[in-house]
């Protein structure tokens, strides 16, 4: 952004803080200065990138005249190392310059960079592998503000490959550029859940009241977790039915897609009971809660375990409204969730690449084996 639009921006900031801020002057003061130091710190972080982008461009093509000699340059960048810190001082030893060159190596469009992404965010985006990965949680830091922290933890589950499961080739391409879209209830479930947030041992024995209270104290990090458009409704809200007292564990509603979302905890291995429950819940939401420009309800069990066959017997073909997904409360290793989300894949594309029994064809067998009789 050039000088002079950036200084108009933050003019026109400080212009409508006045305007809109009806508190006393100490407060009005205090949030110019705030915001000035935001855009002091914005202004600095930029800086840096884009000179860290130059120095990796110089060690390069410059004094390596672009080629990968990983001897040359090893030396080249000890004895720059030795130079710029004893002139700089911190920030320039042997790793950090390492680093300085893979960004260079990583993006080398200087068009490519995005102003709002610190050296620390673009640090952990260079250990993506996949480019279409990178691009993905580029868009999700700019368009949700991501900290670098959060970052670190959406890749260390594999956010990506996670919501890729049930994409296909467009679909893939689509997540990479634009991130996450929330078009049908099947984009923001996810399977499995990282809930390593709560701090709770997946060896002591727990209790599906722990495991809810340690989501309300963990809230937060619980809707990163949850996705886009998540709002928290309540927790244990009841339903009374003839007499007859339930209580849904946690209550949400997805401003994206305009829709109730209830969830339910278990503990152990999902049963077709579950289910049964969760559907009801659905239903009373759907017929008692919901209002005339709310879509249908969504139900989403989280446990321990489940047999697939179990949730897909248990609810009709055309189920759209109620999922079930395993939740892990540790965060697994990749060779772990890449397994996971392996054989997830698998079961999704049997699914759909599973032929049914034509039911002239079916009668016709019948018919042979009668005759063979």
């Amino acid at each position: 952004m050039p000088r002079k639009k950036a200084i108009q921006k933050s003019s026109r900031s400080i212009a409508k803080k006045r305007i809109n801020n009806k508190t006393n002057a100490y407060e009005r003061i205090r949030a110019i200065i705030e915001d000035a130091r935001n855009n002091i710190a914005r202004a600095v972080n930029t800086e840096m990138v884009l000179a860290y982008w130059h120095i990796g461009r110089e060690i390069v093509e410059e004094e390596q005249k672009g080629e990968k000699r990983a001897e040359y340059g090893k030396r080249l960048i000890e004895k720059l190392s030795v130079r710029l810190s004893g002139d700089f001082g911190k920030g320039f030893d042997e790793r950090n310059l390492f680093y300085m060159r893979q960004f260079y190596l990583t993006y080398p469009k200087l068009n490519a960079l995005r102003s709002e992404l610190s050296w620390t965010h673009y640090r952990t985006l260079m250990r993506v592998d996949k480019p279409e990965g990178r691009k993905f949680y580029e868009a999700e830091c700019v368009a949700n503000n991501w900290s670098a922290r959060e970052l670190e933890r959406q890749k260390g589950t594999l956010l990506y490959e996670r919501l890729a499961l049930s994409k296909d080739k467009k679909g893939l391409m689509r997540l990479a550029r634009k991130g996450q879209e929330l078009a049908t209830y099947e984009d923001m479930i996810k399977d499995p859940y990282v809930l390593e947030f709560t701090g709770l041992s997946p060896h002591s024995k727990l209790y599906e009241s722990k495991l809810e209270q340690a989501l309300i104290d963990n809230l937060s990090k619980f809707l990163l977790e949850l996705g886009k458009g998540f709002t928290f409704v309540g927790r244990q809200k009841r339903i009374t039915l003839d007499g007859d007292h339930f209580y849904v564990d946690l209550v949400f509603y997805n401003t994206i897609l305009k829709c109730f979302v209830l969830i339910d905890l278990k503990i152990g291995k999902l049963v077709h009971q579950d289910i049964g429950q969760m559907q009801m819940y659905v239903n009373y939401y759907d017929r008692s809660m919901k209002q005339k420009d709310d879509n249908p309800t969504v139900g989403l069990i989280l446990c321990e375990d489940k047999k697939d066959a179990v949730v897909r017997y248990t609810l009709p073909k055309d189920n759209k409204q109620i999922f079930a997904s395993r939740y892990k409360l540790y965060l697994p290793t990749e060779d772990e969730l890449v397994k996971e989300l392996k054989r997830e894949r698998f079961l999704v594309e049997s699914q759909i690449n599973k032929k049914p029994v034509k039911t002239k064809t079916l009668q016709k067998k019948r018919s042979n084996g009668k005759n063979k009789m």
